[in-house]
């Protein structure tokens, strides 16, 4: 995959110098309530989940979740990317920010250059999202980048229902 650019971000697949920011996104007390716990709390973790996540994506399907970083100084902001999940239907976009970088539109931003290229260059036939229904942000953010919920839905691992989007 070559990084993909928009005016204010470059979206680059994770290396395994990217442990901060993975450990930053993880930990996160929104993270945890609205996507999950993985349980990821040291270094050596977190490079297993990036070889078993995000690295081995890019081997099987050509697309995962991308390190978000700043065009101007080269801050790593979070993660966004095209996740297939096995047994689920549609590649599922997925983002996740550094509190510090939330409320200024790189959500938006990056999950827009995420959907563009799962669309054009990826020919994705089907791109959906899974949010926790009380996710009002990440709603905002999936309904500025024109996709529209579909109903609630059963998710492997989820306690109740999930928004599904497309």
């Amino acid at each position: 995959m070559l990084p993909i650019r928009t005016p204010r971000l470059l979206l680059r697949e994770f290396t395994l110098e990217d442990t901060a920011v993975v450990l930053g996104v993880l930990n996160d007390a929104d993270f945890i309530r609205f996507v999950t716990d993985r349980g990821v709390r040291t270094h050596a973790q977190a490079l297993d989940y990036l070889r078993a996540g995000p690295l081995a994506s890019y081997q099987r399907h050509g697309h995962g979740l991308w390190c978000v970083e700043r065009l101007d100084d080269g801050q790593a902001l979070g993660m966004c990317g095209l996740i297939q999940r096995d047994g689920m239907p549609g590649v599922d976009l997925g983002y996740a920010l550094l509190p510090h970088a939330r409320g200024c539109g790189y959500a938006r931003e990056a999950a827009q250059a995420s959907l563009d290229y799962g669309r054009t260059v990826l020919r994705l036939p089907r791109i959906v999202a899974y949010i926790d229904p009380a996710n009002l942000a990440s709603a905002t953010v999936l309904e500025a980048v024109g996709m529209q919920c579909r109903g609630l839905v059963p998710f492997p691992g989820a306690a109740g229902d999930t928004a599904l989007y497309e």
